[in-house]
């Protein structure tokens, strides 16, 4: 969100904030105008936007409206031009976005779909753990629009994928030193592969929601097409990508999976809050640069999503 503007002086040195650069506002005591810049003023119309969003869609959870500003961000043309230098190398990749974040979101992308761009949005609860082991993973089955895009071929469309949740702090000082002492849980979303079935992609993910767990996690081979890849984007507890590939590809991938991996809820049990349920949202966009071909209605057809909730 807009934080005013710094001035640099002509040699580099110095660093000031006129008021020209800043944002304008008001000021109760004695009531009057004056300008407001940085985190204050980002802050506030960041407060705005999820007011908007959650008086439009008052079903929608706080978990949902911090998923959706970020997923609604779009880089500027400025942002793109210092994010090309980074090329392939995702940890140069990782450095900007801790810069610029996505970008810029908009009330406008935040609250309608287009029929070129389709946000399909779930709100639920997971149980990760269950006497220091993992409990359960869900594997949510998309209402797709596979007919629509396997028509587009090899047209090159853009899937974003988001994942917000909340995590309870560690209530000891060891949290702060160890990865996996802090968060009371950690969520992670994977998507199946165009060649894998149901079953070996369940198989793929258990495998690696457990080497997380063991705190060893391997190096797999990185599925092609991911900006951020799952090195850069699993950190915190908002997780967003940016897949890039054809019509083709993505339409064999609408099968998501979302799981748990460690946190101090599993080491001490006596405060594992498990049995109440972990809320999420997850958000998954897809934008086609082809205006005629409608993704949006055979998707809006299908009114429910089924999601289905398998013990590990």
């Amino acid at each position: 969100m807009e934080g005013g503007n710094a001035a640099i002086s002509p040699k580099g040195t110095d660093v000031d904030w006129p008021e020209s650069l800043q944002i304008l506002t008001t000021r109760r005591d004695p009531p009057t105008l004056t300008t407001t810049n940085a985190t204050s003023a980002a802050t506030a119309q960041a407060a705005h936007l999820a007011a908007t969003v959650a008086a439009e869609y008052p079903g929608f959870w706080p978990e949902t409206i911090r998923g959706l500003l970020v997923h609604s961000a779009r880089w500027t043309p400025q942002m793109e031009t210092q994010l090309a230098t980074a090329g392939n190398s995702r940890r140069m990749r990782a450095n900007f976005i801790r810069r610029y974040g996505f970008g810029v979101p908009t009330v406008e992308r935040a609250l309608r779909s287009a029929t070129d761009a389709l946000t399909l949005i779930v709100q639920d609860a997971i149980h990760p753990f269950r006497r220091g082991a993992l409990r359960e993973m869900h594997l949510h089955d998309l209402p797709w629009p596979r007919d629509e895009l396997a028509g587009l071929g090899e047209v090159p469309v853009t899937m974003r994928v988001t994942v917000s949740y909340f995590i309870e702090p560690s209530p000891t000082r060891r949290g702060f030193r160890r990865r996996y002492r802090y968060a009371s849980h950690q969520l992670r979303f994977d998507l199946r592969e165009p060649d894998e079935s149901n079953d070996e992609f369940r198989k793929r993910i258990n495998k690696r929601a457990l080497g997380e767990e063991e705190e060893r996690p391997t190096r797999s081979s990185e599925p092609d097409g991911w900006y951020v890849g799952s090195e850069g984007r699993n950190r915190g507890s908002l997780h967003t990508d940016v897949w890039t590939g054809t019509a083709a590809d993505l339409a064999a991938r609408g099968f998501v999976a979302i799981y748990p991996v460690t946190g101090w809820w599993k080491e001490l049990q006596a405060r594992d809050q498990s049995h109440i349920g972990a809320r999420y949202a997850l958000l998954i966009s897809i934008e086609t640069p082809v205006d005629e071909v409608d993704i949006w209605t055979p998707v809006a057809i299908e009114a429910e999503v089924p999601v289905a909730v398998v013990e590990t």
